[in-house]
C-alpha cells in the first residue's frame, strides 16, 4: 500500500467522479476500503464532501491515472517529492545572568592565555564583550585585572567547542595568509 494522499476521502470522491479507475484501485490509493468507495459512487458515503483533485495538488499525474485506467491490476502510485529540509540554526544571543557576566572577562583571559593566536575581535565575539575590554585584558590594563581568574568558557557554557574550533581554524588560516604575504614581500 502506498502513502495516503492528502484528504483521502475528498480525493476518493474526485477519483470516483472523474476517472474510470476501479473501486479497488481508488481504495488502495486512498487507503480506504473498497466498500467505502462503492458507497461514494452510490452517494451513500461522503455526502457533501467536495472532490479534491490530486493532479492539481501534485500527488498524481494525468498519465498515472490513464495507465491505471487501462490496466485494472495496476495500482496508482502517489507522486513523492524528496524535500530537503535544512536545519540552519541561527545564532540567537541568549540572556546572560548577572552572576555569569563576571565570567566573561575571566573567559577572555583564559582564551588569551590558551589560544594567543585569536584576535581580540574574535575573542570579543566569542565571549560577548567589547573588543576594547579584550584589548585592555591582553595589555593588563583592565580595570579589574587583578581579580580575574582564567576560566574555560566552553565549560561554563558561554559558547560551544565547535565555535571555539572554528575560531581557532580561522585564526590559523589568517596566520598562514599573513606568512605567505610576508614571504612574497621579502622575495621582491
Amino acid at each position: 500500500m502506498s502513502n495516503a494522499p492528502l484528504m483521502p476521502m475528498a480525493t476518493a470522491v474526485w477519483l470516483v467522479e472523474n476517472t474510470t479507475l476501479t473501486f479497488k484501485q481508488i481504495a488502495n490509493f486512498c487507503n480506504m476500503h473498497e466498500v467505502e468507495i462503492q458507497g461514494i459512487a452510490d452517494g451513500d458515503v461522503a455526502k457533501g464532501i467536495v472532490g479534491y483533485n490530486p493532479i492539481m495538488s501534485g500527488q498524481l499525474t494525468r498519465e498515472e491515472i490513464e495507465l491505471s485506467s487501462k490496466d485494472e491490476s495496476r495500482p496508482l502510485n502517489i507522486k513523492t517529492y524528496n524535500v530537503n529540509i535544512e536545519n540552519e540554526e541561527k545564532k540567537i544571543k541568549k540572556y546572560v545572568p548577572l552572576s555569569k557576566r563576571q565570567d566573561k572577562p575571566d573567559s577572555a583571559l583564559w582564551l588569551i592565555k590558551q589560544h594567543s593566536i585569536l584576535k581580540d575581535s574574535q575573542i570579543a565575539k566569542l565571549v560577548g564583550i567589547t573588543k576594547n575590554s579584550v584589548t585592555s585584558i591582553r595589555s593588563k590594563n583592565y580595570w579589574n585585572f587583578n581579580n580575574l581568574n582564567p576560566k574555560d568558557p566552553v565549560a561554563m557554557g558561554l559558547f560551544s567547542q565547535k565555535d571555539l574550533i572554528e575560531a581557532i581554524e580561522k585564526a590559523e588560516r589568517r596566520i598562514k595568509r599573513e606568512k605567505k604575504l610576508k614571504e612574497k614581500v621579502a622575495a621582491q
